[in-house]
């Protein structure tokens, strides 16, 4: 008896468990729509004739486009200018791949990027050194390195006036190598020429165009000529061609100073400091802003304000009070102490 009590017991439990599980409502999930594949953000890159081993304003808007593809994902082009006739050819090739950012290193692209803007107005173009202002598809990034030159020149000056500085320094001389006499390379001659000539008036400044920016050879021998005629600083800028200019330098063992990024590796014993021209960050803010949809055409500016120039950590042949009178120097621009001009002095011109 107890038996079948049990058995009955049992078969009316499993009864109400089936009825139950079928009060139980279930849902298969609905099918999820596939991810939209993130849109490819293609950026390219056109040299200058000096090429990306410049160790200068080539080499630095590759760091940007680099540091572009690390953080923000980009798929980048490069293509190396060997000659002035391809700039038109290299811009519109990238344009015609529809790249979403086109960049022109340097302002002797100027022409180049104005015809080939013109004829992509859906292709948006970033030009390093040249102000295009007229066309509302183009980005012009500007340095204002008047005020790193002046830094530099002042550097320079206060060191041919300090006693006990070694490898003959006080010979009141110093050379000035530059590329071609167009602005970006006159906007850093003529800051180094002011600022030189405001802790030292006497001192001797020999400046000569080279007339190249990818001849290295002609820019050692420019500076043996310049170092033979008692210049014991030398500033080079002249793109590719002023790492001959370091070598004279290390060969005859006297300073020199760089221009765009730091080049001390490039004679540790020998580069004292670097003007630096942040052309890295602007490229990467100029591609950020228009992965952002915030491209804005025209002119944009970097100065001492927000760190698109200043001068290398000085190495210590540098004396520490002469390094504070830089710094000094470089408060006084950024309150509006100091003036700098990017007009070339007279007798320079």
């Amino acid at each position: 008896m107890r038996k079948s009590r049990f058995i009955s017991s049992l078969v009316v439990v499993l009864i109400l468990a089936v009825a139950l599980v079928g009060c139980v409502k279930t849902t298969t999930p609905a099918p999820q729509a596939d991810t939209p594949a993130k849109k490819e953000f293609k950026v390219g890159l056109v040299t200058d004739v000096g090429g990306l081993n410049d160790h200068s304003f080539n080499f630095l808007a590759n760091k940007g486009l680099e540091q572009a593809v690390k953080e923000l994902g980009v798929t980048k082009g490069v293509v190396e200018s060997k000659q002035m006739t391809d700039y038109e050819t290299n811009l519109s090739r990238f344009a015609q791949d529809k790249y979403n950012l086109v960049i022109a290193v340097g302002f002797l692209m100027q022409d180049s990027v104005t015809k080939v803007s013109a004829l992509y107005p859906d292709t948006k173009f970033m030009i390093i050194d040249s102000s295009i202002t007229d066309r509302p598809n183009v980005a012009s990034a500007m340095f204002k390195t008047e005020q790193c030159g002046y830094l530099v020149g002042v550097m320079a000056g206060l060191l041919e006036k300090t006693p006990g500085i070694p490898n003959a320094l006080g010979k009141n001389t110093v050379g000035l190598v530059g590329g071609m006499a167009i602005p970006p390379v006159n906007d850093y001659i003529a800051g180094f020429i002011q600022g030189a000539k405001s802790v030292n008036p006497d001192i001797m400044i020999n400046l000569k165009y080279t007339g190249k920016f990818d001849d290295p050879a002609l820019g050692k021998q420019t500076a043996l000529t310049q170092i033979a005629g008692g210049a014991d600083i030398v500033f080079h800028i002249a793109g590719g061609t002023g790492t001959g200019v370091i070598d004279a330098a290390k060969e005859k063992n006297v300073y020199a100073i760089g221009v765009d990024a730091d080049q001390n590796y490039m004679a540790p014993d020998n580069v004292i400091t670097s003007a630096l021209k942040g052309m890295d960050v602007a490229t990467f803010d100029i591609i950020k802003s228009v992965m952002d949809d915030k491209f804005k055409s025209g002119d944009v500016f970097f100065d001492l304000s927000n760190n698109g120039v200043g001068f290398a950590t000085p190495t210590k042949v540098v004396p520490k009070e002469v390094v504070e009178k830089v710094n000094d120097a470089a408060q006084q621009i950024k309150d509006g102490k100091i003036k700098v001009s990017n007009e070339m002095p007279a007798g320079y011109k």
